[in-house]
This record gives C-alpha cells, structure tokens and sequence, in this order.
C-alpha cells in the first residue's frame, strides 16, 4: 500500500500531523489561562491582585521546590557517575600491579633458572675437562708404558 494517496479536489480531506508539540506549551498555555480568568473574575482589583501575588509565590514555591529537586538529582547522578568511575580506575590500577607484580616473578624466576642452568652447564664442562685430561693422561701414560714396554721386549 501506498503512502501518498491521491484525492479529488474537489472532496475535502483532513490532514493529521504527528508531531507532538511537548509539554511545556501545555504549561504555558495553563498559565496564561488562569491567568485571563483571574484578570476577568468579578473580583475588586485589590483582591485580584493579591490572589495574583499569593499564586504567583505558589509558583515560585513550587519552581524552586522542582529546581532544588532537579539540582539533587543531578548532584547525585553525577556523584554516582564519579563513584563508578573511580572504582573502575582503581580496578584498573589494581589489574596492573597485579600484572606487574607477575611480569616481575617471572623475570626473577628465570633469571634465577638462566643462573642454575649456567651453573649446571659450567659444572658439566668441568667434569667434561676433568674426563677428558684424565683419559689424555691415561692414552699418554699408555703410550709411554707400551713404548717402555716395546723397548724392554727388544732386549730380551
């Protein structure tokens, strides 16, 4: 279906318009009623005129009253708003030491494996010298023993 429709000129149509002017020309079209039924009461002038000044401080009253209220809310909206903020600042700052402090373990810990595995390597080389010095040692005094030897067997 169609959103525009046509229509005959010559019969007459409504058109409806959705838009929905708010509250506050409700409000200031209540005020401006009672007041043009104030001024035309069938008062004495006096007497309008207080009744004027005694409604007008009701609507002071009651303006400040929603300004106070509003002020409130937003005070304590925002201070909400901070509180959450802070917590979530300190939660973060607690997540990064707690990330620190893991990052630094770690370091330390292998640090301390790289010293324990080069004192470990240091010590195998050593024994791997030790080893092998000696059995040099054993293959030269073999050497010397079978050259005596070889020598002693050429005189018998």
């Amino acid at each position: 279906m169609s959103r525009y429709h046509e229509f005959d000129d010559d019969e007459p149509y409504v058109v409806i318009e959705r838009e929905s002017a708010g509250f506050t020309p409700f409000l200031m079209g209540l005020a401006l009623g009672a007041a043009a039924a104030l001024l035309m009461a069938p008062r004495s002038g006096a007497a309008t005129r207080r009744d004027i000044r005694r409604r007008a401080l009701r609507v002071r009253r009651a303006a400040e009253t929603v300004a106070s209220d509003v002020t409130e809310t937003v005070v304590d909206t925002f201070q909400d708003a901070r509180r959450r903020v802070e917590e979530q600042i300190d939660t973060a700052r607690q997540a990064v030491e707690l990330k620190r402090q893991q990052v630094h373990r770690a370091m330390e810990a292998g640090r301390l494996a790289a010293h324990e595995a080069r004192e470990e390597l240091e010590q195998r080389i050593a024994e791997t010298k030790a080893a092998y010095n000696a059995g040099a040692t054993v293959a030269r005094n073999g050497r010397t023993s079978v050259a005596a030897d070889e020598g002693d067997g050429d005189e018998g």
